[in-house]
């Protein structure tokens, strides 16, 4: 639905594109056909300065990749199986089948992987059928979601008419707080059904285990973090919703993020502190194969507002990451050091 929501809009989509959660222009918006937009992922937007506004056309070329967080100015286009990386920048002259990474960006060596392409670009008929009841079973969260609304309302005015409008308005916290219980449980029970433990394994888009997680996400996002999730950061409360979902998190663990999207391949070492808007992305989607590894942040390693670590990471104990830092794939950080920039380098302090 959500190109066909686009194209309303006035936005360009092509024939067999991904789109996720996207922030466009639409009018000044052209998808090419394959296209894969990740999270977040932000097009075209009118830019300020000097008492101006700026309004350009961006483009994302066929068969390309925006990874999450990653932008794409006025004027600037997502090369033809091109790829721009997680919270990277395109650069202002990208090259066909070129990869860039970081800003400002930097180009990386990097060949496109090959797969079937049934099962990446050119799905049969039985797959699109698949996949689409999958998806219409997204509509189960947001029903529960209305239901448990009902239901605490209906305790509310129970409580208000058996005892009292202040006993109602007394309790209405414990009320909410149990209405939050029941979301997370809900969206646990979800996850541990619909895909189990997580593994450090590959799967293609097409494929049922990809449908099922994207399914498992929508109970988390539409259930879990409205009615209690994303209330409680840096409490002791998330950290029992982490390690229910199957994160190893360890004592004394400061978290303002449930952005953990594979919980099970997490690992949180005693007093990490994790700040606002950080994401510890366990997956990567390029070549729409997605692809999972572990992330451990050993104890007392800091990560900045802002910060993404890639699949396969390692941050050394006491480390800390700056604001806005990306750790890449598969590096390792080490241990006593601090780090930031995008891709991180050395955190140089002046005295």
């Amino acid at each position: 639905m959500t190109p066909l929501w686009l194209r309303a809009l006035g936005m360009k989509v092509g024939r067999g594109a991904e789109v996720s959660t996207v922030l466009a222009l639409p009018s000044l918006t052209t998808v090419g056909d394959g296209a894969f937009l990740a999270d977040d992922t932000l097009i075209a937007p009118y830019e300020l300065g000097g008492g101006w506004v700026r309004l350009g056309e961006a483009k994302v070329g066929e068969r390309a990749f925006l990874g999450n967080s990653g932008m794409t100015a006025p004027g600037r286009s997502v090369p033809k199986r091109g790829l721009v990386g997680v919270l990277s920048a395109t650069p202002e002259k990208a090259k066909k089948g070129g990869s860039y990474l970081g800003m400002p960006p930097m180009r990386l060596p990097r060949s496109a992987d090959k797969a079937d392409q049934s099962l990446t670009y050119e799905p049969p008929a039985r797959l699109l059928w698949a996949r689409g009841l999958v998806e219409v079973a997204r509509v189960l969260p947001v029903l529960a979601s209305g239901a448990l609304g009902a239901l605490t309302l209906a305790a509310l005015s129970w409580l208000a008419a058996g005892w009292s409008p202040v006993v109602a308005a007394l309790l209405s916290g414990l009320v909410l707080l149990a209405a939050g219980v029941a979301a997370c449980l809900v969206a646990v029970a979800a996850k541990w059904l619909l895909v189990g433990r997580f593994r450090a394994v590959e799967h293609p888009l097409w494929s049922g285990f990809v449908w099922r997680n994207e399914l498992a996400d929508t109970f988390v996002e539409v259930l879990a973090v409205p009615w209690l999730v994303g209330a409680v950061p840096g409490t002791p409360v998330l950290n029992l919703w982490l390690r229910a979902l199957g994160a190893g998190v360890g004592r004394g663990v400061w978290c303002e993020s449930y952005w953990l999207p594979e919980a099970d391949l997490v690992t949180l070492g005693d007093g990490v502190t994790i700040n606002r808007g950080c994401v510890v992305q366990t997956h990567l989607f390029h070549d729409r194969i997605m692809r999972m590894d572990t992330v451990i942040l050993r104890e007392g390693a800091t990560l900045g507002p802002g910060g993404i670590v890639l699949p396969g990471s390692t941050v050394g104990a006491r480390s800390t990451l700056g604001p806005a830092s990306l750790v890449m794939r598969a590096e390792s950080v080490p241990a006593d050091t601090r780090w930031l920039g995008n891709p991180i380098e050395a955190w140089q302090t002046t005295s």
